[in-house]
């Protein structure tokens, strides 16, 4: 909706135990494009823990983008200066996880009540760091779902310095409901978010929630400037191809055959390190989903990978169950399908 956006119309949502470095270049092969995200990372764990292990990623990546949950802004602007070496493209901060434990320590979608502890996180990331800081959040939480404390939240932070808000159009129930639950039970309301781009037209807004197809994107691009897909591209990568050639207008998306060779000559590099083979191989898995063969090649790989010396052949054994039709299909060129179609 906004030509003049810097960023990506279309993000892979963060994560947790799915948007690792493993994920990310599976997804990058298949879309050069889409803005990545990291797992949700506590300033903590970037302090106290194993920065290269946590922080690194691969060149390709780019563009991508840190997400953070804390709540204090001192160790938040530590964690940033500390992440400043790996290069990350911006950094986002997480009010929208409704997990106990993330209430547990204050942060995620429980800030959603204090808007201004939000802009104090905020004006401390970006006094770290010359790179955009962006907030992802909920259209609201239990006890302050109104409109006009969206508002309020919104104009708070914006006034911090905030220019694009990553929008999930549910509200999170804090108590009662499990993260799982708060992604399918509270009614998604995408009006909320086109309604808030209308009276916010200055600020870059994404909407996210329940979008699981190239024409949902499509669709909500006509009323905000970014779209943020969660689940669906995990279950379903190769949609990144749709997403590619729709949004993008990249016509050359890789076909599963060469989305699997290029991986597994990932898989060559990796395989001589700690990191096991499942970290490896797992997010491979919804490859050919929607797809003859995709319940084979997913039994093959979980059962030939814990037996196999080398996850490499395990792959390729699987491979092998895939039909040639679906290995080497390539999405159809919309100009050549119209021209067709005459």
């Amino acid at each position: 909706m906004n030509p003049q956006a810097a960023f990506p119309p279309v993000s892979v949502a963060p994560m947790m135990e799915r948007t690792d470095r493993h994920f990310r270049y599976l997804a990058r092969i298949i879309s050069p494009h889409t803005l990545l995200y990291t797992e949700m990372l506590t300033p903590r764990a970037i302090i106290h823990g194993d920065r290269d292990h946590l922080l690194g990623f691969h060149e390709s990546e780019h563009p991508i983008s840190l997400q953070l949950g804390g709540d204090n802004p001192e160790e938040m602007a530590q964690a940033i200066k500390l992440a400043a070496p790996y290069g990350y493209d911006e950094l986002n901060l997480n009010i929208g996880c409704p997990s106990e434990r993330v209430q547990t320590g204050n942060f995620g979608a429980c800030l959603m009540a204090t808007p201004i502890h939000v802009a104090r996180l905020v004006d401390a990331m970006r006094g770290a760091t010359t790179k955009e800081v962006t907030v992802k959040h909920r259209i609201g939480i239990n006890g302050r779902d109104s409109y006009d404390e969206l508002c309020e939240f919104v104009e708070t932070v914006a006034a911090a310095g905030c220019r694009r808000f990553s929008v999930h159009a549910r509200i999170a129930i804090l108590g009662g409901l499990s993260p799982k639950e708060n992604r399918s039970i509270p009614p998604l309301s995408y009006e909320t978010v086109y309604r808030l781009k209308r009276d916010y037209p200055h600020l870059d807004i994404e909407i996210n929630g329940g979008i699981r197809e190239v024409g949902d994107v499509l669709h909500h691009l006509q009323h905000v400037d970014a779209v943020m897909i969660g689940r669906a591209a995990y279950d379903h990568p190769y949609l990144l191809a749709e997403v590619e050639q729709a949004v993008f207008g990249n016509p050359h998306a890789p076909t599963r055959r060469e989305v699997v060779e290029r991986m597994l000559e990932y898989i060559d590099i990796w395989k001589q390190t700690p990191v096991s083979s499942h970290t490896l191989v797992r997010h491979m898995l919804g490859l050919f989903a929607f797809k003859p063969g995709t319940r084979r090649w997913k039994q093959h790989v979980s059962e030939l990978l814990p037996r196999a010396e080398d996850p490499s052949d395990a792959v390729r054994a699987a491979l092998a169950t895939v039909p040639a039709a679906v290995l080497d299909e390539r999405l159809p060129i919309p100009e050549l399908a119209t021209a067709e179609g005459e």
